[in-house]
């Protein structure tokens, strides 16, 4: 049966095959983007290269879902979507917060002043962008692809190592940052798995990021931070994150991790885990037409 189909048929069929191709579907047209519009003079580069990029990353997921996976993009449906991505920001905010009053409760965050408020602006297309493109990819492409192969467990395990992999050229970059970044991935996943769409995660991820660049001025995954808020951290690393910044601490595994089983919770309540293969060589289904 698998033979008789067209050989261009057979390898859209492999999932690796699918996520290498929506993985380049997703990047390309962004550093396209992003290496085209530096021929434009830089005082005419203010925040929306970044914002095109995000939008040329949305349409290329879009035209991989729709021509190579043939089928309908409801992960990105409109339906619903600012409520779920109000949600999401919520979430993320929460998140922040409750991280953040910690460290300052235990002295490892110390406000010392503040800077223009014009400074908000400034990481706000860039975390647009960020958190498009790392849901996208990490979220519907990778673990949406594994989920579909060998199951939910198995997706979540995977799809983290390889999130947390791709945060180890940072500056930083720990044992303890690693284990954070697992938990923010988790978290990430579950709200993905528990409404089977982008936009709680995206939400999430954008207000975490968002927040603690631009509000706060705290570094995320050893990215300097640019803030309003000037914050200065102390006392070991492993509560204040050290270079790695507030990713790398013990607090911030915690509240992600909280938020994490319960969003994981509520997606399995839902009926929303994948306990068996879904997609395989050979298989009949919508990519094999």
């Amino acid at each position: 049966m698998t033979a008789s189909l067209p050989l261009r048929t057979r390898i859209l069929r492999y999932p690796l095959t699918l996520a290498i191709l929506g993985i380049l579907a997703t990047i390309v047209p962004m550093f396209v983007t992003l290496g085209l519009t530096e021929l434009v003079p830089k005082a005419l580069r203010v925040g929306w290269p970044m914002l095109l990029a995000a939008g040329f990353a949305v349409a290329g997921y879009r035209l991989y879902v729709t021509h190579l996976e043939r089928r309908p993009i409801s992960e990105l449906a409109v339906d619903g979507a600012g409520r779920e991505l109000l949600h999401g920001l919520g979430i993320g905010a929460l998140l922040v917060v409750a991280t953040s009053s910690v460290l300052l409760a235990c002295g490892a965050f110390a406000v010392t002043g503040t800077a223009d408020p014009i400074v908000l602006l400034k990481p706000l297309p860039e975390q647009v962008m960020v958190a498009c493109f790392e849901e996208i990819v990490f979220r519907a492409i990778v673990f949406g692809l594994l989920q579909k192969s060998w199951g939910t467990k198995i997706a979540l395990v995977v799809s983290t190592v390889i999130f947390v992999a791709s945060h180890m050229p940072n500056e930083g970059f720990s044992v303890l940052g690693a284990l954070m970044t697992a938990a923010a991935s988790l978290a990430l996943s579950g709200a993905y798995l528990a409404t089977n769409r982008l936009w709680l995660p995206i939400g999430m991820h954008f207000a975490w990021n968002f927040l603690n660049d631009a509000v706060f001025a705290v570094p995320v995954s050893g990215h300097p931070a640019r803030g309003w808020v000037q914050i200065t951290t102390s006392g070991p690393e492993w509560l204040s994150g050290g270079a790695y910044g507030v990713e790398g601490s013990v607090v911030t595994g915690i509240t992600w991790t909280i938020a994490a089983v319960m969003l994981l919770v509520i997606a399995h309540r839902r009926g929303h885990w994948m306990t068996k293969r879904m997609v395989r060589p050979g298989d009949e289904g919508a990519l094999a037409h």
